[in-house]
């Protein structure tokens, strides 16, 4: 196979020139990224390939939002099932939680915003019938049904973005400042990520793909209190919920959302249940909503000179790329990790940009690339499954993120790698373009539309 280059993009870090320069040949790599963790140096900006930057809106920006905590992301979350054994029944919201990512919001009045369930008849207890205890975050119900099951539904503030949490606990970051997650309906957020985005585009000359990571709200994703996942859904809308939203979905819909609405007897809505028309208000609700507020941010960037990637991931909640908004956003390019042909496709498919690109598997982070283990493993088996979707639409760029220094030092992924890059650029010259055969045609009919198209079954990308 004769060696060819481009349609690849390398992760890079600081003192890591001459390594990159030799990665950069033997991939065929044209671009050049950093990731969460990672920043380039001057050299390798200057080298001889496009340079992406990681660009996060609405975290990393903790001296902001330690000033307005009040602006903090929330989310609606369901405590526990508690069963009514005497006359009065004491509730713990926040047992079986990570404290460290959430905290309960005081601010607001819960007797408003919160709900008491009777989950065994379905009906709501009446305000009157439950007080919250502050000091120690629990709420008492007043004479509850024997044997009846209880639960609180309760606005929390979201005070640990949690990828960030993920890549913190992976990497072992000790005590690197927790990254804080504000939300853009808030008019000091508002107006900081506006000015901040503004001054960075001027700060760094030398990016050319400003990459969103993503926008502003992250798919669902909440720890337990052990710091591991207690539940996540990618497609989930939970944490895009807060009292401006609310109290703005009142005034553009005209009718208010419960609790319940966002809480879902615990299922949080997830992509396998049958949306309600509430909800399906609400996702057009936010869709809209990011759409006019991520279309000013690429403006910024197109005005100076720079092309707006968006990364499908993260913070990515609102922007859905089969939507009836996503156009008007105006992204030059999506870039998606790749957890298997039907990702690879979600992500080759989305029209509206001029190029996607497939972030490859595994990550080069340590919990992939440690002593003993072998890596190529998991990247053969992702370019395997990757790659029968190639054959039939490829993306038209492929890359890998995390810390280069890491995958530097298995010579045999290295090697690997070389012949993914080489096999990929081959496939892409051949198919692009080519309209594949197709002998027959099948129809997916469910709840969401062509809103979830190559997404009806997933639950975290593949």
């Amino acid at each position: 196979m004769n060696k060819t280059r481009g349609r690849v993009t390398l992760p890079s870090e600081e003192n890591f020139l001459n390594e990159t320069k030799e990665l950069m040949e033997r991939w065929g790599a044209d671009a050049i990224r950093d990731s969460d963790g990672t920043k380039l140096d001057d050299e390798i900006k200057q080298l001889d390939a496009k340079i992406y930057t990681t660009y996060f809106v609405a975290r990393g920006h903790n001296e902001f939002a330690k000033k307005h905590m009040e602006e903090c992301q929330q989310l609606y979350l369901m405590s526990m099932f508690n069963t009514a054994v005497s006359e009065t029944l004491e509730i713990d919201i926040l047992k079986g939680y990570f404290t460290e990512q959430v905290k309960p919001d005081y601010i607001h009045d819960p007797k408003k915003y919160w709900e008491v369930i009777d989950r065994t008849s379905g009906e709501v207890v009446d305000t009157d019938n439950w007080e919250v205890n502050e000091e120690t975050n629990c709420v008492m119900v007043k004479k509850p049904i024997p044997w009846h099951e209880y639960t609180v539904s309760f606005l929390v503030y979201a005070i640990w973005d949690p990828t960030h949490m993920y890549n913190h606990i992976t990497n072992n970051w000790g005590d690197k400042p927790h990254d804080i997650p504000f939300d853009v309906r808030g008019p000091h957020s508002n107006e900081y990520m506006r000015n901040f985005l503004t001054q960075w585009l001027k700060d760094n000359p030398d990016t050319d793909v400003v990459r969103f990571t993503t926008f502003f709200y992250h798919f669902t994703l909440v720890f337990n209190n052990l710091g591991k996942e207690k539940f996540v859904d990618w497609f989930g809308y939970g944490a895009s919920v807060s009292v401006a939203a609310l109290d703005a979905f009142e005034k553009e819909k005209g009718y208010r959302l419960r609790p319940e609405d966002i809480v879902d007897q615990g299922y949080y809505n997830t992509s396998f249940r049958v949306p309600t028309p509430a909800f399906l208000d609400y996702m057009d609700f936010v869709q809209k909503f990011v759409a006019e507020e991520a279309k000013q941010l690429v403006d910024l960037v197109h005005e100076s000179g720079k092309e707006a990637m968006m990364f499908l991931g993260d913070n990515w909640i609102g922007t859905e790329p089969y939507g009836k908004y996503f156009e008007r956003i105006g992204l030059d390019a999506v870039v998606g990790s790749v957890g298997g042909g039907a990702t690879l496709r979600m992500i080759a498919d989305i029209p509206h940009v001029r190029y996607t690109e497939g972030r490859f598997l595994p990550y080069f982070f340590p919990d992939t690339f440690y002593e003993g283990n072998n890596p190529v493993l998991e990247a053969n088996e992702n370019w395997l499954t990757a790659r029968r979707a190639i054959l039939r639409n490829p993306v038209d760029r492929i890359g890998y993120g995390g810390y280069l220094s890491l995958a530097y030092k298995f010579p045999e992924f290295v090697t690997y790698i070389e012949k993914v890059t080489d096999e990929f650029r081959e496939i892409y010259d051949t198919i692009k373009g080519v309209k594949p055969y197709s002998g027959l045609k099948v129809a997916i009919l469910n709840s969401w539309g062509k809103l979830r198209t190559w997404q009806t079954h997933m639950v975290a990308h593949a």
